[in-house]
């Protein structure tokens, strides 16, 4: 298992499509969390909208950092990791390596295993990026707004931390389940930005005026990742300065549970397949 963990991250590691998601990631956080915020805060320094300019700069300074690095992970962010999981399973499909790496040895398990734990390491460190990136950014605004550098309580960062893992995780591991179940990326792709772009939005605005689609949002992953984000602080949807993505339907709690759930499930499934399939 090990080495198969080991492998798997030299692979991901190695890949062209990594390093490119890890960048426009990054670029993406730092446009809207910083750069937007800035220019909206310069834009109506004076007149009515100055609260809103405040507002906006206040999330974009370092004692928010720990809302800001993760509000945007339950929509780009997460897009972004579902299809770095369908890349690490859905293209051993197409270039026919799964055929060639199951029958030099390696148990199912063991393989898939593998991958999943490297993806789950990887997302760490991406998350871990994007707090140095961002925390760097926040004493840059901070600097040329003359405004207080005043960080975060460490268990206040650690807990963004773990809420921004909890999230890419388990939109990774959604497009894990996704690339094995259909042995492939394109189709995988299109299914798995569908539904974190489209459909859960669609649900999400009925929700407010039909009962029954309000119950079956509470437990979507998109609207869980939104809440958990929101619990920490994370502006919501719709008001002022507010983050597409991020709701206020569910408890921290509630999200935190619901989002663990959907990560083993995404998984649990992904080794049911490939363990009960032939792959030849």
């Amino acid at each position: 298992m090990n080495a198969s963990v080991v492998a798997e991250f030299m692979k991901l590691v190695k890949r062209p499509a990594t390093w490119l998601i890890a960048v426009v990631w990054m670029l993406l956080t730092l446009v809207f969390g910083y750069v937007f915020p800035y220019f909206s805060y310069r834009g109506t320094s004076t007149g009515p909208g100055e609260p809103v300019g405040e507002q906006a700069l206040s999330g974009a300074l370092p004692a928010e950092l720990a809302s800001t690095a993760i509000q945007g992970m339950p929509l780009f962010a997460g897009a972004l990791a579902l299809l770095l999981g369908v890349l690490a399973t859905g293209s051993e499909y197409g270039w026919d390596t799964v055929k060639v790496l199951l029958t030099q040895g390696p148990r199912r398990l063991s393989v898939l295993g593998g991958k999943l734990v490297a993806l789950a390491v990887l997302m760490l460190a991406i998350v871990l990026a994007t707090f140095v990136v961002d925390g760097a950014a926040s004493v840059v605004v901070a600097s040329i707004t003359d405004s207080p550098v005043n960080w975060p309580p460490f268990g206040e960062l650690a807990r963004g931390v773990g809420a921004g893992w909890l999230i890419v995780v388990m939109w990774c591991f959604g497009g894990a389940f996704l690339g094995t179940m259909l042995r492939g990326t394109a189709l995988a792709v299109d299914v798995g930005l569908v539904w974190a772009l489209a459909i859960e939005n669609l649900v999400r605005a009925f929700g407010s005026v039909v009962d029954f689609v309000d119950v079956v949002q509470r437990y979507l992953p998109g609207t869980n990742a939104g809440s958990l984000v929101a619990a920490l602080g994370g502006s919501a949807q719709g008001q002022p300065g507010g983050t597409p993505g991020v709701t206020e339907v569910v408890s921290g709690t509630h999200a935190a549970v619901v989002l663990g759930a959907y990560l083993i499930a995404f998984a649990v499934l992904a080794c049911v397949l490939l363990r009960r399939r032939d792959v030849l």
